[in-house]
C-alpha cells in the first residue's frame, strides 16, 4: 500500500506536490533482496544531490538494489528531461544553415582553420572549436585529433567545417578525399559526421548535403 501512495498522490495533486523523495520512489517501484524502493530512493536523491548532472549510469549501477534494467530507465528518463523539458541553452543544429551560422567567425581567416562542431544527441550544441591552422592536407587532417574532441565532449554527432581564404566556394579533390575519410572513421565509431561545409565571404557550401 505504502508503494501506492506517491502514485496517488500525484493523480490528485499532481507531482509538484511531491517530495523529491516520492518521485524516486514512483521511479524506482518496488524494491528487491538488496534494498527496499525507500532505501534505493534515499540512495539515489543522496546520489543526485551530490552528483547533480554530473551523475552518470555507473554511479547509479553502484547502488545497491538497482539492476541494469532500472539503472537505464532512470538514465534514459533523466536525459529525456534534459533534452525537451529543460530549456535549452544551447543551440540544435539540424541543418547546414544552422551550422553555417556558428561557423561565421571562419569566413574572414586569412589561413584555413579547421574547425568541428560537436552535438549531443538532441543535436545541441556541445563545443565549436578550431582543430588545427593551415593548409588543408591528409597528412595533417587525421580523423585522431577531430575524433578525440568528439570523445572528449561524448559527442554523438559533429559538423566539420573549413575556409577558402582564396574565396572559392568548390571543394577541391583533397577536401572531398578528407571528408570521405573523416565519414568512414565516424561511422566506425558511432559519431556520425552530419555535414562539411565550405565557408568564404560570399557564403558556404556542403560538401556532403
Amino acid at each position: 500500500m505504502n508503494d501506492l501512495m506517491p502514485r496517488e498522490k500525484l493523480k490528485r495533486f499532481g507531482a509538484a506536490r511531491l517530495t523529491d523523495l516520492e518521485l524516486l520512489r514512483i521511479l524506482i517501484g518496488s524494491g528487491n533482496q538488496q534494498a527496499s524502493a525507500e532505501q534505493i530512493a534515499k540512495s539515489l536523491l543522496k546520489l543526485l544531490k551530490e552528483q547533480g548532472p554530473e551523475t552518470t549510469y555507473e554511479d547509479i549501477a553502484a547502488i545497491s538494489g538497482m539492476g541494469p534494467a532500472k539503472t537505464c530507465e532512470i538514465v534514459a528518463l533523466f536525459e529525456l528531461g534534459r533534452r525537451y523539458l529543460v530549456p535549452a541553452e544551447r543551440p540544435v543544429i539540424k541543418s547546414a544553415q544552422e551550422a553555417f551560422e556558428e561557423f561565421k567567425y571562419l569566413k574572414d581567416k586569412r589561413q584555413e582553420h579547421f574547425a568541428v562542431l560537436t552535438l549531443d544527441g538532441a543535436n545541441r550544441l556541445i563545443d565549436n572549436t578550431v582543430v588545427f591552422v593551415g593548409t588543408l592536407d591528409q597528412s595533417i587532417v587525421h580523423p585522431r585529433e577531430i575524433f578525440a574532441k568528439a570523445l572528449e565532449d561524448r559527442a554523438a554527432f559533429i559538423v566539420l567545417a573549413h575556409n577558402h581564404p582564396s574565396g572559392s566556394l568548390d571543394p577541391s579533390p583533397e577536401d572531398e578525399y578528407i571528408t570521405e575519410k573523416l565519414k568512414t572513421a565516424g561511422d566506425l565509431m558511432g559519431i556520425k559526421v552530419l555535414d562539411h561545409l565550405i565557408v568564404t565571404k560570399q557564403g558556404y557550401r556542403s560538401i556532403i548535403g
